[in-house]
């Protein structure tokens, strides 16, 4: 049996639906143009308001974006699991709410994956401004490797599987690696007196393409109060190894992040010199097993920076 909306039902202009999931209000105009995913509701005037049921379509279309579909793809997906229903009058519109009601407000668990589907959704469409108010908004509300973990890294892995190889839509996760550039390195606080009195040096290997987790562990150590030096772009070997010499670090992680970038032996070209660093491989593309003796193994980014910190000053204040 269908429910009744009551016409006491609380309705949201475009601008607040569209804050509320991370878009512009021209995306949700050009969706409810396009695929007629919109507003059901009238005020006495000309302008649409979104009901519950609206606005959970309006979710399940952005869970199917995230998953890889197009848009079109995702619309069809969100009316087809919430199907739209011609009202009686304007006042009091019917829906179907019998095998699919509207989504329940997201608990506290699940805020990661709420934050991803509307960062996933302003990336796709491609709204600059809306993807760095979201990064800013997710940084502040979780912690920068919180935000790192549960939002921004499954979107940009997401985005990358469905764009890879394929020359239309890369812009998309283009535009979503400068933001979270821009977003990391605001979270870097500049520390006027750091705890260690020796910088952590943190970089990439040669020829290593990903290193936005470095920028993400350099603004994690930073909030700890850790100084680092963070070269984003990957030094040369030789470069690396002078950089060492010169800086004279308490500890140097390496980063990679695929098999074919990691090669072992750069380690000892690094460590050579009177002054020794620790040394600390991170990253999915390192083989423990062929890694040389005293160079450990750092895990996930949050593990790393607790093992940075305690390495570098012991105990975590």
């Amino acid at each position: 049996m269908g429910s009744r909306i009551s016409s006491e039902e609380p309705t949201l202009p475009v601008a607040s639906v569209a804050r509320r999931l991370g878009v512009a209000p021209s995306t949700l105009r050009t969706w409810d143009r396009r695929y007629g995913v919109g507003p059901s509701r009238h005020t006495n005037g000309r302008h649409r308001r979104y009901g519950s049921s609206d606005i959970g379509r309006l979710e399940l279309m952005q869970r199917a974006l995230l998953r890889g579909a197009s848009t079109a793809e995702a619309a069809k997906y969100a009316l087809e699991q919430m199907p739209r229903t011609a009202p009686e009058n304007p006042a009091t519109p019917v829906i179907q709410v019998e095998n699919q009601a509207t989504p329940p407000p997201a608990e506290d668990h699940d805020v990661p994956s709420r934050l991803a589907r509307r960062l996933s959704t302003a990336a796709l469409a491609m709204d600059f401004g809306a993807v760095q108010r979201m990064l800013a908004d997710t940084i502040r509300e979780l912690g920068v490797l919180p935000a790192w973990t549960g939002v921004v890294s499954p979107v940009l892995t997401a985005l990358g599987a469905r764009w890879r190889g394929v020359s239309a839509g890369a812009e998309v996760e283009y535009l979503l690696a400068e933001c979270v550039y821009a977003a990391l390195i605001r979270a870097t606080p500049v520390l006027r007196e750091p705890r260690n009195q020796r910088p952590v040096l943190l970089t990439c290997v040669p020829d290593e393409r990903d290193n936005l987790p470095m920028y993400a562990l350099a603004a994690a150590l930073g909030g700890r109060r850790i100084g680092a030096q963070l070269f984003g772009a990957p030094l040369p070997a030789e470069v690396l190894a002078v950089t060492v010499r010169r800086s004279v670090p308490a500890a140097v992680v390496l980063w990679s992040g695929r098999n074919a970038t990691a090669d072992p032996r750069l380690f000892a070209r690094v460590s050579r010199g009177r002054q020794r660093s620790r040394m600390f491989a991170c990253g999915p593309g390192w083989d423990p097993a062929t890694l040389p003796d005293k160079i450990e193994l750092l895990g996930e980014l949050t593990t790393a920076a607790d093992r940075i910190e305690h390495v570098l000053v012991g105990a975590r204040r």
